[in-house]
């Protein structure tokens, strides 16, 4: 079983910068395909980022291109979002999930991120 701790959300004002880590426990986190979701009130769920197990490929959703980095470091079990010139909306909870084969199985409880205009 894979446990998944999001941290590092927050409010800050529109221009701002937030590091979103998600801390992996259990599991084999250094095979995994690892993403970020988001979720705003009233939307659906959609995924902002992906990375793959060794870093090599990533995949970002338009709208965060340019603004937001994904990393990880398979040594500390650790993922990260670097999200820069954040926009109010990019206000959503974002989760943290972990891809052990063809679909993103194991989630976090989520972080609030707030971006004030």
């Amino acid at each position: 079983q894979v446990q998944l701790v999001e941290s590092g959300g927050g409010l800050v004002q529109a221009g701002g910068s937030l590091r979103l880590s998600c801390a992996a426990s259990g599991g084999t986190f250094s095979t995994y395909t690892m993403g970020w979701f988001r979720q705003a009130p009233g939307k659906e769920r959609e995924i902002v980022s992906y990375i793959t197990w060794s870093g090599e490929s990533t995949y970002y959703v338009g709208s965060v291109k340019g603004r937001f980095t994904i990393s990880r470091d398979n040594a500390k079990k650790m993922l990260y979002l670097q999200m820069n010139r954040l926009q109010p909306e990019d206000t959503a909870v974002y989760y943290c999930a972990a891809r052990p084969s063809a679909r993103f199985d194991y989630w976090g409880q989520g972080t609030q991120v707030t971006v004030s205009s």
